[in-house]
């Protein structure tokens, strides 16, 4: 791991969103003054999701949904970890009029920004804040392993979570998973994001120290053990066995090059899997 996330997962939760407004205050000052940034598009301070070009990455998951995995405009889409809009702002010109997109996240000033910038300008667009505890983004709340989501049963055809699962522990993933299935309609799809551990991964972290994960907890790995939610690779055989538990199907996997794989090779940085009811 870098000293510098090192450092960064060393400061309380609260702590991590001021250290990168501030970080990023000068430019987010410049684009305000200089009337170049977006409304769409949120201050780079506040920005607490994903790393490169925020608008580039949301309109290349756009575009991985509708090829690999069917999505659709008329579609019903759910966003867990909805975060500060990256999937949402993409598909505001992509669904249509009878399309509906629903998110939630645990961070409530992301929820707030895209509230006001997104929902106000489309009413089809709905965010939720859920006061869930997670050791990276913040402290308190409900065990998302027994959450609940707050949506009817089979009323989405299409779900994402983007590096939601690479920051959840396994009694998480599988609740969630189970209520992927839960609100999924028959043969709605669920696009998903993971650190897959398997013997290939196993021996390209080696030669990559900046990003590993040295703390083996049988079934999935740490990066960090002081904040377990910082980034988890579960072991391949195991996240198969709770997708087929919770009633999924997985349709495809496509590995990312975080172990060390060749970027041209892949899709993006983290394990694409995608599941359906």
């Amino acid at each position: 791991m870098s000293t510098l996330r090192k450092l960064y997962y060393q400061l309380p939760p609260s702590w991590r969103f001021v250290a990168r407004r501030l970080y990023y205050w000068p430019y987010d000052l410049y684009d305000g003054l200089s009337g170049q940034r977006d409304a769409m598009i949120p201050p780079r301070g506040m920005i607490f999701t994903g790393s490169g070009d925020f608008k580039a990455q949301g309109e290349k998951m756009l575009e991985y949904f509708r090829t690999l995995a069917g999505l659709k405009p008329e579609h019903s889409v759910l966003d867990i970890g909805s975060g500060i809009g990256r999937i949402a702002i993409p598909l505001t010109s992509y669904l249509d009029e009878t399309g509906r997109y629903e998110g939630f996240d645990v961070v409530k000033r992301g929820v707030d920004w895209c509230r006001k910038q997104i929902s106000s300008r489309y009413p089809n667009f709905n965010f939720q804040h859920i006061d869930l505890d997670n050791d990276l983004y913040k402290s308190g709340g409900a065990n998302a392993a027994n959450f609940i989501f707050p949506y009817e049963d089979n009323s989405f055809d299409f779900v994402v979570l983007t590096s939601v699962f690479t920051h959840m522990l396994p009694s998480e993933v599988a609740n969630y998973l189970t209520e992927i299935q839960r609100v999924l309609q028959p043969g709605g799809r669920c696009f998903a994001t993971f650190f897959i551990w398997n013997n290939e991964s196993a021996r390209g972290t080696e030669k990559n120290p900046a990003f590993t994960f040295p703390y083996d907890k049988g079934h999935y790995r740490l990066m960090d053990e002081q904040v377990q939610a910082a980034n988890v690779a579960f072991d391949e055989t195991y996240l198969d066995q709770l997708i087929q538990e919770a009633g999924l199907k997985k349709e495809a996997t496509y590995y990312g090059f975080w172990p060390g794989r060749k970027k041209e090779e892949c899709k993006d940085f983290q394990d694409i899997v995608i599941l359906e009811k």
